[in-house]
């Protein structure tokens, strides 16, 4: 049985979401202890109950400690299927994260699957599932995962209700080395319950800030009314993305420069990859056996997520530092 301390490192959900993935890829009981130790509120939430549930459902797992506020978990797998389902995770937790959960898993899967699943499509400390598709899916494309998500209604926190299908097909991982990729930013400023102009505003905001440094771009604007209210903007070009939301004392312009900055930052270091989408490439990289990148910054999830992947696979990771850029290779 592999042990696992859910402290380590940034000591989030992150950890239980790579560790039950790569723990069904693996066919490995895993122990996951120390759950969230350092958060306000330690322990599971609902979020992380259902993503558990979830990679438990396709594997057939046996899990001991699935319960609000627990701090260990035992997982046991048995064999990776296909599922065809619903999954509600009943809250506005974040339909990519539950969808992190099971990725690495799934493309170890013989079958197909097909899930629709309901939850947040655009809540704060999570990716988009407008970022999921644009930025993750694509790159992970290049390393032969086959998958599709498509945003069917908009969920923002805290009612949620947002509503998205993923399909993922059987595949075969390779190695790939990510490159700066040069193309034009492309983006979807989207705003629910709220007045016309407030996604018009997100949108012309952010597109003067990129006009302003040197990037075209091409920015669609939503306005439709979702059980939820809320407001965002996501853009992407390549191998990197941002995302900012509205919140109540924010206004759309502040919202749609904020998502301009962050993209433009990313795009003009000269890195591969954004720093958001390096942490999610590392399970990938390691059940591939190969491939590499160059990113902004070691940040926690990405140093937290290299060390949970090599608990589980023989795979070992190199980080190297130099002229302000981070490379990370398989070894």
């Amino acid at each position: 049985m592999i042990k696992i301390d859910g402290s380590y490192g940034e000591g989030g959900g992150q950890i239980l979401r790579t560790a039950v993935s790569l723990s069904a890829v693996i066919g490995e009981k895993v122990s996951i202890r120390n759950i969230r130790k350092n958060r306000p509120n330690p322990g599971l939430k609902a979020q992380h109950l259902k993503s558990i549930e979830t990679a438990a459902l396709i594997c057939g797992a046996e899990v001991e400690g699935l319960q609000p506020g627990s701090t260990e978990i035992t997982f046991s797998p048995v064999e990776i299927r296909g599922l065809d389902a619903i999954i509600d995770i009943g809250t506005a937790g974040s339909i990519s994260l539950l969808a992190q959960c099971i990725m690495p898993a799934a493309s170890a899967s013989r079958e197909k699957f097909n899930l629709r699943i309901k939850g947040g499509t655009d809540v704060a400390w999570s990716p988009s599932t407008d970022y999921l598709k644009n930025v993750t899916l694509k790159a992970l494309s290049h390393m032969g995962y086959n998958a599709s998500l498509e945003t069917i209604d908009r969920g923002y926190y805290p009612k949620g209700g947002g509503l998205a299908r993923l399909t993922i097909e059987p595949a075969k991982l390779t190695g790939y080395d990510f490159f700066r990729k040069e193309c034009d930013i492309s983006g979807i400023s989207h705003a629910s319950n709220l007045p016309e102009n407030v996604a018009r505003k997100q949108a012309e905001s952010a597109e003067m800030v990129l006009k302003e440094k040197g990037f075209d771009c091409n920015i669609v604007q939503e306005n439709k009314k979702y059980l939820s209210t809320g407001s965002g903007i996501n853009l992407w070009s390549g191998f990197m993305g941002s995302t900012a939301l509205g919140k109540k004392g924010l206004t759309a312009e502040k919202v749609g420069t904020k998502a301009a900055n962050e993209i433009a930052a990313s795009m003009l270091s000269g890195a591969a990859v954004d720093c958001h989408l390096a942490d999610q490439l590392i399970p990938f990289m390691g059940l591939a056996g190969d491939g590499s990148f160059t990113t902004t910054e070691l940040t926690g999830h990405l140093e937290t997520n290299i060390w949970v992947t090599e608990q589980f696979l023989d795979e070992k990771f190199d980080i190297k530092k130099a002229d302000g850029l981070v490379t990370i290779c398989v070894r």
